[in-house]
């Protein structure tokens, strides 16, 4: 399953680029010419990690008293309307996130007008899907890597420049998380945040603050810390630094903020629409609370997209809303089937069919 290296390297098929980025030298020894999501399957680290997250889900139902038996019965008798809802507007947020990402390429100049084979929305929309497929098997997020590689490969442009769009892509959706699972538990539970939550939600925080600080660095500070980056890393360094820096022009900025808010929003609507089809009624506020708590505790690098963490965390959210245990597990479940398991089945098929691995 080794991706192979494109023979077409990493320059456009035309000279037609914006001058500022033809003049930064490629040193395609510091990029990489490969990524095998089979070799990184079949590696020490990410057995350790699986098995980690299966121990911990053996933890969570232990400890939190859920009757498997119960929650299969219950599972069994969900309505399948609800759920296939749920599946439609989990993967109908996929197209949603490729238009965005294709906003923030059209800032930093990674475009067709300049030389560059970028893919159209759909087939965006499968680099996307094959990195969270990635993101699903493999443990710390080597899907964005992926993305990067994958849209390297087949637009030919640099891999520097490309994670520089999708680590400001990741600083906006960090803050937006954050800003709406903050306004969502100040409404749930009226301004005061249970203990429990309080760990990952100033985590959460701690991270805006982190990418705030970083991205002000790179504005206010970019040629200092160009002259501060060993020679040899510098052209890669100043590929980054312009993917992310371009990327927040303010052109086309309010539609990448409104596609963010809306692409929350669905993560919100999916669990509702989950929770329905057990007859759980939760509010808009707190499936909205639910949904970005699990989405959060998916940045831990320790198990592949949090898994184990996750589902505690959402089944430990639910029951503090009040909901039973064995519907708390029940939703936990499911919604991770859809989020999780659904994207290592369909990604599989879209790794073994598609031309754009």
């Amino acid at each position: 399953m080794t991706v192979p290296h494109s023979s077409t390297g990493d320059k456009p098929r035309s000279s037609g680029r914006d001058p500022e980025i033809a003049d930064v030298h490629e040193t395609p020894e510091l990029e990489p010419n490969s990524i095998s999501i089979g070799q990184k399957l079949r590696s020490p680290q990410t057995i350790v990690s699986f098995l980690i997250a299966f121990a911990l889900i053996i933890f969570i139902f232990r400890n939190l008293d859920l009757n498997v038996g119960e929650i299969w019965l219950n599972i069994r008798g969900s309505n399948p309307v609800y759920l296939v809802l749920g599946f439609a507007v989990y993967y109908g947020s996929f197209p949603l996130r490729a238009m965005r990402w294709r906003r923030l390429l059209n800032n930093a100049s990674i475009t067709r007008e300049q030389g560059f084979d970028v893919p159209g929305l759909r087939g965006l929309s499968e680099i996307y899907v094959l990195s969270w497929f990635a993101n699903c098997v493999v443990p710390a997020k080597l899907g964005d890597a992926y993305r990067g590689y994958l849209l390297k490969k087949h637009a030919h442009t640099s891999f520097g420049r490309t994670i520089g769009t999708i680590f400001a892509e990741r600083v906006m959706d960090v803050f937006a998380l954050v800003t709406l699972l903050l306004i969502s538990s100040m409404v749930v539970f009226r301004g005061s945040l249970p203990a429990s939550l309080r760990l990952p939600v100033f985590a959460g925080i701690a991270l805006v603050v982190l990418g705030g600080l970083g991205l002000a660095g790179l504005f206010l500070f970019g040629a200092r810390l160009r002259q501060i980056v060993p020679v040899r890393i510098r052209p890669v360094y100043e590929r980054v630094e312009h993917g992310v820096t371009t990327s927040f022009s303010r052109q086309g900025l309010l539609g990448v903020a409104v596609l963010t808010s809306v692409v929350w929003i669905m993560e919100g609507l999916r669990l509702f629409l989950v929770a329905a089809a057990f007859g759980v009624e939760l509010s808009p506020a707190s499936s909205l609370l639910v949904a970005l708590l699990a989405s959060l505790l998916t940045i831990m690098p320790l198990t592949p997209a949090g898994l184990g963490v996750v589902e505690g965390g959402t089944i430990i959210a639910l029951k503090l809303l009040s909901v039973g245990a064995i519907d708390a597990g029940s939703i936990a479940i499911v919604d991770r089937i859809i989020a999780y398991w659904s994207v290592i089945v369909v990604g599989a098929v879209l790794y073994l069919v598609t031309k754009r691995k």
